[in-house]
Protein backbone atom coordinates (compact mmCIF):
# COMPACT_ATOMS: atom_id res chain seq x y z
CA UNK A 1 0.00 0.00 0.00
CA UNK A 2 1.19 3.36 -0.31
CA UNK A 3 2.14 6.16 1.92
CA UNK A 4 1.82 9.15 0.83
CA UNK A 5 3.30 12.73 1.96
CA UNK A 6 0.84 15.76 1.33
CA UNK A 7 3.54 18.52 0.72
CA UNK A 8 3.85 21.98 -0.09
CA UNK A 9 6.38 24.27 1.45
CA UNK A 10 3.62 27.13 1.16
CA UNK A 11 0.76 27.83 3.33
CA UNK A 12 -2.75 28.26 2.44
CA UNK A 13 -3.14 25.58 -0.53
CA UNK A 14 -5.31 22.82 0.87
CA UNK A 15 -2.90 20.36 2.44
CA UNK A 16 -4.72 19.20 5.22
CA UNK A 17 -7.70 19.72 3.39
CA UNK A 18 -6.55 17.17 0.85
CA UNK A 19 -5.16 14.91 3.60
CA UNK A 20 -8.11 14.85 5.54
CA UNK A 21 -10.44 14.63 2.20
CA UNK A 22 -8.33 11.98 0.59
CA UNK A 23 -8.07 9.93 4.00
CA UNK A 24 -11.67 9.74 4.54
CA UNK A 25 -12.57 8.88 0.64
CA UNK A 26 -10.16 5.72 0.93
CA UNK A 27 -11.91 4.94 4.18
CA UNK A 28 -14.80 4.98 2.44
CA UNK A 29 -13.69 2.64 0.40
CA UNK A 30 -12.69 0.48 3.19
CA UNK A 31 -8.83 0.51 2.93
CA UNK A 32 -8.41 1.20 6.28
CA UNK A 33 -6.33 3.78 6.18
CA UNK A 34 -3.69 6.18 8.62
CA UNK A 35 -3.07 9.04 8.45
CA UNK A 36 -0.51 11.23 10.26
CA UNK A 37 -0.69 14.54 11.55
CA UNK A 38 2.81 16.05 11.40
CA UNK A 39 2.18 19.54 11.29
CA UNK A 40 2.67 21.24 14.55
CA UNK A 41 -0.70 22.86 14.32
CA UNK A 42 -2.18 20.08 14.44
CA UNK A 43 -5.74 21.04 12.18
CA UNK A 44 -6.01 17.85 10.87
CA UNK A 45 -5.85 15.97 14.50
CA UNK A 46 -8.28 18.60 15.41
CA UNK A 47 -10.88 17.95 12.35
CA UNK A 48 -10.21 14.19 13.23
CA UNK A 49 -11.26 14.65 16.76
CA UNK A 50 -8.24 12.86 17.41
CA UNK A 51 -6.85 15.96 19.14
CA UNK A 52 -4.40 14.96 22.55
CA UNK A 53 -3.85 17.22 25.64
CA UNK A 54 -0.31 15.41 26.42
CA UNK A 55 2.92 16.00 23.74
CA UNK A 56 3.59 12.39 25.10
CA UNK A 57 0.51 10.83 23.23
CA UNK A 58 1.44 12.49 19.74
CA UNK A 59 3.96 12.00 17.30
CA UNK A 60 5.89 14.07 19.38
CA UNK A 61 6.44 10.92 21.80
CA UNK A 62 7.90 9.20 18.85
CA UNK A 63 10.53 11.02 18.51
CA UNK A 64 11.01 12.37 22.30
CA UNK A 65 10.55 9.39 24.14
CA UNK A 66 10.70 6.57 21.02
CA UNK A 67 7.55 5.48 22.01
CA UNK A 68 6.24 2.82 19.23
CA UNK A 69 3.93 4.16 17.02
CA UNK A 70 1.25 1.50 17.83
CA UNK A 71 0.54 3.19 21.09
CA UNK A 72 0.04 6.70 19.95
CA UNK A 73 -2.58 5.47 17.16
CA UNK A 74 -6.31 6.90 18.06
CA UNK A 75 -9.63 6.41 16.05
CA UNK A 76 -10.82 9.43 14.59
CA UNK A 77 -14.13 10.52 14.30
CA UNK A 78 -14.13 9.94 10.52
CA UNK A 79 -13.83 5.88 11.17
CA UNK A 80 -9.71 5.35 10.51
CA UNK A 81 -6.78 5.42 12.63
CA UNK A 82 -5.43 8.38 13.30
CA UNK A 83 -1.68 9.50 14.84
CA UNK A 84 -2.14 13.10 16.03
CA UNK A 85 -0.02 16.37 16.04
CA UNK A 86 1.06 18.58 19.19
CA UNK A 87 2.11 21.85 19.32
CA UNK A 88 5.55 20.73 21.02
CA UNK A 89 5.87 18.95 17.83
CA UNK A 90 7.72 22.97 16.61
CA UNK A 91 10.91 21.92 18.62
CA UNK A 92 11.85 18.80 16.95
CA UNK A 93 14.03 20.50 14.69
CA UNK A 94 15.93 22.30 17.07
CA UNK A 95 16.28 19.28 19.89
CA UNK A 96 17.51 16.90 17.18
CA UNK A 97 19.23 18.47 13.45
CA UNK A 98 18.96 17.22 10.74
CA UNK A 99 20.85 14.09 10.49
CA UNK A 100 20.28 10.81 8.76
CA UNK A 101 19.15 9.30 11.84
CA UNK A 102 16.62 11.54 12.88
CA UNK A 103 15.53 12.20 9.39
CA UNK A 104 15.01 8.37 8.57
CA UNK A 105 13.33 7.38 12.43
CA UNK A 106 9.48 7.97 10.85
CA UNK A 107 10.28 5.55 8.06
CA UNK A 108 11.81 3.21 10.34
CA UNK A 109 9.42 2.90 12.87
CA UNK A 110 6.10 2.48 9.92
CA UNK A 111 8.90 -0.28 8.70
CA UNK A 112 9.48 -2.24 11.97
CA UNK A 113 5.93 -1.83 13.39
CA UNK A 114 4.71 -2.90 9.93
CA UNK A 115 2.19 -0.43 9.57
CA UNK A 116 2.09 -0.38 6.10
CA UNK A 117 1.23 -3.95 5.76
CA UNK A 118 -2.69 -3.97 4.14
CA UNK A 119 -3.15 -0.02 4.14
CA UNK A 120 -2.55 3.34 2.88
CA UNK A 121 -0.65 5.84 5.23
CA UNK A 122 -1.80 10.09 4.43
CA UNK A 123 0.96 11.85 6.34
CA UNK A 124 0.06 15.57 6.45
CA UNK A 125 3.42 17.66 6.14
CA UNK A 126 4.09 21.35 7.83
CA UNK A 127 4.60 24.35 5.22
CA UNK A 128 8.05 24.40 6.69
CA UNK A 129 10.82 22.63 5.13
CA UNK A 130 12.66 21.09 7.93
CA UNK A 131 13.06 17.87 9.82
CA UNK A 132 9.07 17.02 9.84
CA UNK A 133 8.54 17.47 6.23
CA UNK A 134 11.95 15.84 5.02
CA UNK A 135 10.90 13.00 7.08
CA UNK A 136 7.69 13.02 5.88
CA UNK A 137 9.24 12.54 2.33
CA UNK A 138 11.81 9.47 3.60
CA UNK A 139 9.06 7.55 4.97
CA UNK A 140 7.01 8.23 1.62
CA UNK A 141 6.84 6.03 -1.47
CA UNK A 142 4.40 8.96 -3.12
CA UNK A 143 4.09 12.67 -2.63
CA UNK A 144 0.89 14.72 -3.46
CA UNK A 145 1.46 18.12 -4.07
CA UNK A 146 -1.32 20.82 -3.73
CA UNK A 147 -1.34 24.13 -5.76
CA UNK A 148 -3.84 25.95 -5.77
CA UNK A 149 -4.55 28.24 -8.34
CA UNK A 150 -3.03 31.38 -8.34
CA UNK A 151 0.10 32.85 -9.42
CA UNK A 152 2.11 33.07 -5.51
CA UNK A 153 1.07 28.90 -5.48
CA UNK A 154 2.67 28.87 -9.15
CA UNK A 155 5.88 30.32 -8.10
CA UNK A 156 5.60 27.87 -5.04
CA UNK A 157 5.81 24.65 -6.88
CA UNK A 158 8.64 25.59 -8.47
CA UNK A 159 10.93 25.35 -5.01
CA UNK A 160 8.97 22.35 -4.25
CA UNK A 161 10.21 20.33 -7.65
CA UNK A 162 13.60 21.97 -6.81
CA UNK A 163 13.31 19.67 -3.68
CA UNK A 164 12.06 16.99 -4.38
CA UNK A 165 15.19 16.52 -7.13
CA UNK A 166 17.59 17.50 -4.99
CA UNK A 167 16.31 14.78 -1.99
CA UNK A 168 17.08 12.40 -5.07
CA UNK A 169 20.32 12.49 -5.30
CA UNK A 170 20.30 10.65 -1.25
CA UNK A 171 17.45 8.89 -1.66
CA UNK A 172 18.56 7.59 -5.03
CA UNK A 173 15.59 7.16 -6.42
CA UNK A 174 13.11 9.38 -8.68
CA UNK A 175 10.52 10.45 -5.51
CA UNK A 176 6.95 9.92 -7.09
CA UNK A 177 4.38 12.86 -6.97
CA UNK A 178 1.53 14.69 -8.04
CA UNK A 179 0.26 17.48 -8.49
CA UNK A 180 -3.00 18.58 -7.37
CA UNK A 181 -4.58 21.81 -8.33
CA UNK A 182 -7.35 23.10 -5.70
CA UNK A 183 -9.29 26.08 -5.25
CA UNK A 184 -10.10 25.68 -8.92
CA UNK A 185 -12.29 28.20 -10.54
CA UNK A 186 -13.65 27.60 -14.10
CA UNK A 187 -14.68 31.43 -14.36
CA UNK A 188 -11.69 32.70 -13.64
CA UNK A 189 -8.90 32.89 -16.44
CA UNK A 190 -6.16 32.51 -14.43
CA UNK A 191 -7.24 28.94 -12.95
CA UNK A 192 -7.26 27.89 -16.71
CA UNK A 193 -3.44 29.44 -17.23
CA UNK A 194 -2.55 27.91 -14.26
CA UNK A 195 -3.28 24.27 -15.43
CA UNK A 196 -1.35 25.52 -18.54
CA UNK A 197 1.60 26.37 -16.77
CA UNK A 198 1.75 23.30 -14.98
CA UNK A 199 1.07 21.12 -17.40
CA UNK A 200 4.00 22.75 -19.55
CA UNK A 201 6.02 22.11 -16.77
CA UNK A 202 5.06 18.87 -15.08
CA UNK A 203 3.08 16.95 -17.75
CA UNK A 204 2.03 13.09 -16.51
CA UNK A 205 2.85 14.46 -13.17
CA UNK A 206 -0.52 16.67 -12.74
CA UNK A 207 -3.70 15.44 -11.98
CA UNK A 208 -6.55 15.64 -14.12
CA UNK A 209 -8.71 16.31 -11.25
CA UNK A 210 -9.22 19.38 -10.07
CA UNK A 211 -10.08 20.30 -6.66
CA UNK A 212 -13.39 23.02 -7.21
CA UNK A 213 -13.42 26.48 -4.92
CA UNK A 214 -16.32 24.95 -2.71
CA UNK A 215 -18.19 26.13 0.32
CA UNK A 216 -18.31 22.46 1.49
CA UNK A 217 -14.75 22.14 1.81
CA UNK A 218 -14.64 25.61 3.45
CA UNK A 219 -17.17 24.79 6.08
CA UNK A 220 -16.67 21.08 6.96
CA UNK A 221 -13.40 21.92 9.27
CA UNK A 222 -15.19 23.97 11.45
CA UNK A 223 -17.86 21.07 11.72
CA UNK A 224 -14.83 18.74 12.42
CA UNK A 225 -15.97 16.62 9.47
CA UNK A 226 -14.31 15.68 6.28
CA UNK A 227 -16.20 17.07 2.89
CA UNK A 228 -18.58 13.46 3.15
CA UNK A 229 -19.51 13.49 6.57
CA UNK A 230 -20.36 17.56 6.05
CA UNK A 231 -21.67 17.68 2.66
CA UNK A 232 -21.97 13.91 1.14
CA UNK A 233 -23.44 15.44 -2.18
CA UNK A 234 -21.49 19.18 -2.65
CA UNK A 235 -18.80 19.22 -5.78
CA UNK A 236 -16.32 19.18 -3.17
CA UNK A 237 -17.17 15.83 -1.95
CA UNK A 238 -17.32 14.50 -5.77
CA UNK A 239 -14.33 16.43 -6.43
CA UNK A 240 -12.19 14.30 -3.82
CA UNK A 241 -13.65 11.25 -4.60
CA UNK A 242 -12.88 11.22 -8.34
CA UNK A 243 -9.32 11.81 -6.88
CA UNK A 244 -9.65 8.76 -5.53
CA UNK A 245 -10.40 7.09 -8.42
CA UNK A 246 -8.04 8.62 -10.50
CA UNK A 247 -5.00 8.23 -8.27
CA UNK A 248 -6.10 4.21 -8.04
CA UNK A 249 -6.79 3.76 -11.99
CA UNK A 250 -2.86 4.95 -12.44
CA UNK A 251 -1.51 3.22 -9.90
CA UNK A 252 -0.50 5.96 -7.63
CA UNK A 253 -2.23 3.95 -4.97
CA UNK A 254 -2.58 0.67 -5.47
CA UNK A 255 -5.82 -1.41 -5.66
CA UNK A 256 -6.30 -4.38 -3.32
CA UNK A 257 -5.60 -7.57 -4.92
CA UNK A 258 -9.05 -9.67 -4.98
CA UNK A 259 -10.07 -11.88 -2.05
CA UNK A 260 -9.14 -15.65 -2.66
CA UNK A 261 -11.30 -17.87 -4.56
CA UNK A 262 -13.35 -20.04 -2.36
Amino acid sequence: MAKIAVFNQKGGVGKTTTSLNLTAALARRGFNPLSIDLDPQAHLSYVCGAVVERSDDSIYGFYQLSKPLTQLIRPSTGGWLAISAHVELSKVDTQFGKGANVLNRLNMGIVRENLNTGRPIVIDCCPVLGVLSLSAIFASDRVLIPVSADYLALKGVQQCEKTLRALEHVLKKRVERRYLVTRFDTRRKLSHRIIEELQARFGADICQTRISENVALAESPAAGKDVFAHAPESKGAQDYDSLVEELLATGFIQRRPPPPAP
